[in-house]
């Protein structure tokens, strides 16, 4: 099966070439990182750049593990470098070498050293390491496979529909290896099982110390359970307490940071849509990936509207937006994203086919009197576009295609 293309995320790569600032790609993991950097290493050798002038390191090959103390890492490197040219240094999986800023920052000092590095928690950039690198880098955070990305596989176009392949898209997971799984259950489950059970232990229980590990999974299964809902640590310490399971509402926080760190899970805060101001309290959160949420809290009662509204959230943040839940007195939008160019809002719905739905719908968006705009986002074929005094109506499926 061919790769991919990510064209978005290469092109960021393939912007920021030889300037001279530390290129970082983080992410949950196997969203497609380390392809991602094999991808662009391709594009340099066709592109002219000998061989020699690229060292790539991958510090979950144990290959490496040598070099996982920054002193021999950065002389390994710099015994390599060609003179007077460009070299290409990647190194994957950095968060596994303690100080490895120092070893960068010493590369990134020479001048012709173009620097690219990836993570699979947040927590490697963040703290102190920012600060050390601050100005010196830029950030790609990269997710797993959009729902365009996913539809551009081998031959899923011709045959299926867009309907069939977001049934696809949600049930048999947009992490990128499991489109080679064929679409068989067992396997891709066994797969998403892998890749929870590492993040977990790996990137939140061994960084951030925790003791119970089985309350951490209960935490971890119940905001997944309630993706696009208000939540608070105290409320989930309540859910918790009420199934004879106790833990504070500080222990909760930590737990959501660790979580959110690892890239499993994403956080939305609410935004006052009078004030024009964040909100701190009750955010909602949403899942990296649908079928990971069905793997831990089964499909009966799928909730199908709000892992729709999952999906539409990360689609904006991959397009660069800040999203927020916007809150009002009278009603509740979706999202609102905000870039460079200022706001937009956003409704979603499965369907607004029956006039009471679309009515409650479209009232939010009303309510708001500004000029940016306003959009509704449904699985409607039939009157599947249309202009609600400005609000513009869209397939959802057809919006995600054509970013």
């Amino acid at each position: 099966m061919k790769w991919i293309a990510r064209d978005n995320y290469m092109d960021f790569l393939y912007r920021n070439r030889e300037r001279h600032i530390i290129k970082v790609v983080s992410g949950v993991r196997r969203c497609g990182k380390s392809t991602l950097f094999s991808l662009f290493r391709e594009r340099l050798l066709t592109d002219g750049v000998e061989a020699a002038q690229i060292q790539a390191i991958n510090f979950e090959d144990i290959a490496f593990e040598d070099l996982q103390e920054y002193h021999a890492l950065y002389h390994y490197i710099e015994e390599r470098l060609a003179p007077k040219k460009w070299n290409y240094v990647f190194l994957d999986e950095i968060q596994h070498v303690p100080q490895f800023e120092k070893a960068v920052d010493s590369l990134f000092i020479k001048g012709n050293v173009d620097i690219y590095i990836t993570g699979s928690n947040a927590y490697f950039m963040s703290g102190d390491l920012v600060t050390f690198l601050s100005g010196r880098y830029v950030e790609l955070r990269m997710l797993p496979l959009s729902f365009a990305e996913f539809c551009s596989a081998d031959g899923m176009r011709e045959q299926y529909t867009l309907r069939e392949l977001y049934e696809k898209y949600t049930t048999e997971s947009s992490f990128p290896y499991a489109l080679q799984l064929g679409g068989r259950e067992q396997d891709i489950q066994e797969y998403l099982l892998g890749i929870y059970n590492t993040v977990l232990l790996k990137d939140i229980v061994a960084r951030i110390g925790v003791n119970d590990v089985k309350m951490l999974e209960s935490v971890t299964k119940y905001v997944f359970a309630n993706i696009g809902s208000l939540l608070s640590s105290r409320k989930i310490a309540n859910a918790m307490a009420s199934a004879g399971r106790k833990i504070d509402g500080k222990t909760v926080e930590r737990y959501l940071s660790g979580l959110q760190d690892g890239f499993l899970i994403y956080q939305a805060d609410r935004f006052d849509l009078r004030g024009k101001e964040i909100l701190k309290l009750n955010p909602k959160y949403y899942v990296a990936d649908a079928a990971l949420r069905f793997l831990l809290v089964g499909r009966k009662g799928q909730d199908t509207g709000h892992v729709l509204e999952n999906m539409v959230y990360l689609e904006l943040l991959r397009r660069g937006y800040q999203v927020y839940v916007g809150a009002a007195a009278n009603g509740e939008v979706d999202f609102v994203a905000r870039n460079g160019d200022g706001l937009e809002y956003y409704q979603v719905s499965e369907s607004t086919q029956q006039p009471d739905v679309l009515e409650r719908e479209l009232k939010p968006l009303l309510n708001i009197k500004d000029q940016y705009p306003k959009i509704l986002l449904t699985l409607d074929d039939i009157n599947a576009e249309a202009d609600f005094e400005g609000i513009r109506k869209y397939n959802v499926l057809h919006w995600m295609i054509n970013s």
